[in-house]
């Protein structure tokens, strides 16, 4: 339906229901003359006679009444979904779908779940964990989120978490059984635990920072997989050296279970960004999971952040 004929349909309803055209110019916020010319547009269009005037009256014909009784509902159902959408706009409520890798989920969204669901229960979360670059935009989800390294410069982009850091880690019955290490250098030869991404393939690369800069150790794989908890369980089996995000290994670190080498060569990266396409209109659903999940954790037993190998 053209905008035309949506406003024929309109001025034919203000009229049957005001029973007068003036009253219904001035609902419409439009002139007797402009309704009246819609009017006639409308009754030649469809070939029917849709309302009988007189000078004193107005009322609907037998045709004008059918259309009339069709059109309420339908008219109700479009604006009880304009009004919809525009409470979603001011008041946090509806669904919210974020692609976000399982570290991100495990770092942000798990230790905060419980108290997002309880300031804000008309908010329903669609999380889709996905360690792949994924167009977040042309799949259809409200947002991403990736190390904010790697968010693309056209995307709008909140940060929440500071930077992050990976270390080396291994049990300490393993790195009593090899040399020493003391460089990356040192790993050649030595059985390793690495992650290989599933949808493209390509294992993640150990990288370190030394005087020269950064650079990059191709390691022995005693072990590949595609998901950092067998990793971690590997690793303390002592199948090998693991190369982990800090909060995931430092559980087993503190408890005696694990030890990091190679600390010196370990530098911060870029941590987590929430992204989009755009601030304008932007839901409350939305602005209230971005302000929400800034908040720091509380530092208690029961919230620990654990975050997986995956740097995004």
């Amino acid at each position: 339906m053209r905008g035309s004929e949506y406003a024929e349909l309109m001025a034919f309803m203000a009229i049957a229901q005001e029973r007068s055209f003036r009253a219904a110019a001035r609902r419409l916020s439009i002139s007797p003359s402009a309704l009246s010319h819609s009017l006639r547009a409308l009754e030649e269009r469809i070939g029917a006679r849709l309302l009988h005037r007189t000078t004193r009256s107005v009322a609907p014909t037998e045709a004008g009444q059918a259309l009339l009784d069709r059109l309420r509902p339908a008219v109700a159902e479009v604006d009880a979904a304009v009004r919809d959408v525009t409470v979603s706009q001011q008041r946090p409520r509806g669904r919210l779908r974020i692609n976000l890798p399982r570290a991100a989920a495990q770092l942000i969204i798990m230790p905060r779940l419980a108290a997002f669901r309880e300031a804000y229960p008309e908010i329903s979360l669609d999380l889709a964990i996905d360690d792949a670059l994924t167009d977040v935009i042309a799949k259809g989800y409200d947002a991403g989120v990736r190390s904010g390294a790697i968010v693309d410069q056209d995307m709008i982009s909140v940060p929440l978490t500071p930077d992050l850091r990976m270390v080396v880690v291994a049990t300490p019955d393993f790195l009593s059984a090899h040399t020493k290490l003391e460089s990356p250098a040192d790993l050649t030869g030595l059985p390793c635990l690495t992650y290989r991404w599933l949808e493209t393939g390509v294992l993640q690369p150990w990288r370190f920072e030394g005087p020269d800069g950064a650079f990059e150790v191709n390691v022995k794989s005693a072990l590949t997989v595609n998901d950092t908890d067998i990793l971690l369980s590997a690793a303390l089996q002592g199948v090998g050296l693991a190369y982990l995000t800090e909060g995931v290994a430092l559980p087993h670190i503190e408890a005696g279970a694990l030890i990091r080498v190679l600390d010196l060569w370990c530098k911060p990266f870029i941590g987590f960004h929430l992204y989009f396409s755009g601030r304008r209109h932007m839901p409350a659903a939305m602005r209230a999971f971005i302000d929400f999940m800034k908040l720091p954790v509380s530092a208690s037993p029961g919230s620990r952040i654990c975050v997986s190998a995956k740097p995004y």
